[in-house]
Order: C-alpha cells, then sequence, then structure tokens
C-alpha cells in the first residue's frame, strides 16, 4: 500500500478521488492530514497550470507522491467562462448556488442548441523529486434550463448530458464517475499511477 497526499480539502473530490481509484493499491490522505501544508493557490492561466503547481507543491510538502486536479465549466455561449475561474470568478463567499444562478441568468433565452458546454478537468501526478505528468479528460454537455438533482457539486445540477438524458446533478455516484471528466483524467493517469505505485509497493 503506497501512501498518496490528495492536493485538496474538497470532500466531494475525495469521495470521487476514492471511487475511481478503487483497486489501485494506494491509501489517499487529504491535506486535512498534514497541518503544515498551506491552502494550494490556483493563480495560473490554465487547468494544468493549476493542477501542476498544487501536485509539485504537496508532494515537496508531504515527501509523497501527490494527486491534485483542476476543473471547471466551458460554455461556448459565455466565450468559454467561466472556465479556469469557475470556482471563484464570483468571489471567495459565494456559493454553488450562487454561480449556478448567475450562469442561468446570463443565458436566460438561450436556446438549447446554442447552450453547449463542456467539464474540464486535469489531473496532475508529482513526485517529490519535481517530476509531474499531467493527464486531461473533458465530458460534453449544455446548460439545462434549471437547476436539476442534488448529487455531486459545482455546476453538476445545471450541467446536462444529453448521452444520459439527466443532468449531472441526477446522476448516481457510479454513473458520474464513469463518464465524467475527473473520471477520464484520471482513467488516462490510471496507467502512469499504477507504474508509481507497484515501483514503490
Amino acid at each position: 500500500m503506497v501512501t498518496i497526499a490528495l492536493a485538496t480539502r474538497n470532500q466531494g473530490k475525495v469521495r470521487e478521488f476514492q471511487a475511481l481509484l478503487a483497486g489501485l493499491a494506494v491509501d489517499l490522505r487529504t491535506l486535512d492530514e498534514f497541518p503544515h501544508v498551506p491552502l494550494l493557490p490556483e493563480t495560473g492561466g490554465s487547468f494544468a497550470a493549476n493542477a501542476t503547481s498544487k501536485a509539485a507543491t504537496a508532494a515537496r510538502l508531504t515527501g509523497l507522491i501527490a494527486l491534485a486536479d483542476d476543473s471547471g465549466l466551458e460554455i461556448d455561449a459565455l466565450g468559454g467562462a467561466p472556465g479556469v475561474n469557475s470556482a471563484t470568478f464570483l468571489g471567495p463567499e459565494a456559493t454553488d448556488e450562487d454561480r449556478n444562478a448567475w450562469v442561468l441568468d446570463r443565458l436566460r433565452g438561450t436556446p438549447d442548441d446554442h447552450r453547449t458546454a463542456r467539464y474540464r478537468a486535469v489531473v496532475a501526478v508529482a513526485t517529490p523529486d519535481g517530476a509531474v505528468r499531467t493527464f486531461e479528460g473533458t465530458c460534453e454537455g449544455r446548460i439545462a434550463g434549471g437547476p436539476r438533482g442534488t448529487e455531486g457539486f459545482g455546476y453538476d445540477p445545471i450541467f446536462f448530458i444529453p448521452a444520459c438524458g439527466r443532468t449531472m446533478g441526477e446522476l448516481a455516484p457510479d454513473v458520474k464517475n464513469r463518464v465524467s471528466h475527473r473520471a477520464k483524467a484520471l482513467e488516462a493517469a490510471r496507467g502512469y499511477l499504477t507504474t508509481l505505485v507497484e515501483g514503490r509497493g
């Protein structure tokens, strides 16, 4: 069993990572278990830059393999916004509900075929020696007319996936973990993680 530092304090992400890495001989520890690690800033200009910075910092400060992701929602009618600023563009006090309401307000009256959007995630895997590799996944969909479902977090209640006929907020966790952007990025990273784990196990 190899301990991996998960560079987040977001419990929604923790649950997803645990499910997505099931079967791999890893013991995931969140940053809550490393009080000397500060909040990791997301000041890069891309998902890859943010994920890389967080993973590299966590690996350096914990001495462990570290796993980080950065993800967000890209809405075509809004020029790709909120994008890399998906979690922060309304300020630190804003809730998921606030951000969803902002999106729905901006798209009021926009027909379905112009509400196309995608979730994008980049997963970074860093080792204490400073090596970092990144892996990307996307999930295509569109913005629903209103929030639906109580599963997941973030923009999930307003992100409709035509192939599923539901919003991500209406999907059972096991279904989400097959189709989500984060699932696809982690699946791309799994081979590399397996190599690292087997080399240290």
